[in-house]
């Protein structure tokens, strides 16, 4: 065997004896390293010019929700500048994702980036409690929930989503914050259980309010927002018709 690729008793104690730190320090520094850097391919020119948040880095988004925080904390901070480096924040975001689009995904996007270090848990609504404030909707729990798991921001899934958020919700799952669209919780065709839950929570200062997606254009696919209203639902899609229009094919 070749000498080179065996390990020395030097490189043993290197790995089994890592100076004066604890093996829980070790597991909490690579967790903490796990969350340190978000990759993601650059957006096109022609999405930066259809959706303004496409547009915004890390360091921009990060501003944007710092300064909806620093009037909050400001008091118990004692002036000082809200920072949130060297922590992990858990942020929670619900909905029924059906016809999962592009405003569901940038919504992901910036409550993943909203902090440094940002554990993003999504919460998705199941069909019975759809079926049950008078959601229709076009794919069932199973395929909602996989969209979901498969989206690169997302870190955890949770099916057992509440329709209506209380901070004990908050406290089982270690949530920090909730994130929702700007203009939700006035919205009229926001219901009204789901209004009274947000209202809770910003008295708390649990919530954070992502920039809403604008578009430009028309798109072929009816958009579902991620906090459902009572609006009438498309008939379910082709799938095949429906992956011909992303683009994707089979």
């Amino acid at each position: 065997m070749d000498s080179s690729g065996v390990l020395s008793d030097d490189d043993y104690d290197v790995i089994s004896n890592p100076g004066q730190r604890s093996l829980e320090s070790s597991v909490e520094d690579f967790e903490h390293d796990s969350f340190s850097a978000v990759r993601e391919l650059p957006a096109s020119e022609e999405a930066k010019d259809t959706f303004e948040t496409t547009r915004w880095t890390a360091s921009d988004i990060q501003a944007y929700f710092r300064k909806q925080l620093e009037p909050r904390y400001s008091n118990s901070n004692q002036g000082r500048p809200v920072s949130f480096s060297n922590k992990i924040v858990r942020v929670y975001v619900d909905g029924s994702f059906d016809t999962f689009d592009v405003a569901h995904v940038l919504q992901l996007r910036q409550a993943k980036l909203a902090f440094p270090h940002v554990q993003l848990v999504v919460g998705v609504f199941s069909d019975h409690l759809l079926e049950t404030n008078g959601c229709n909707f076009a794919w069932p729990e199973v395929e909602r929930l996989e969209v979901a798991r498969h989206c690169r921001w997302v870190d955890e899934v949770t099916k057992d989503a509440p329709w209506e958020l209380t901070l004990q919700f908050l406290r089982d799952k270690r949530i920090d914050f909730v994130a929702i669209d700007e203009g939700t919780s006035v919205d009229p065709n926001c219901d009204k259980a789901r209004v009274k839950g947000y209202d809770e929570l910003m008295m708390h200062g649990k919530v954070i309010k992502t920039r809403r997606t604008q578009r430009k254009i028309t798109v072929a696919i009816p958009s579902r927002r991620a906090t459902p209203t009572m609006a009438e639902t498309p008939v379910a899609p082709d799938l095949a018709t429906h992956a011909d229009a992303y683009g994707i094919g089979y």
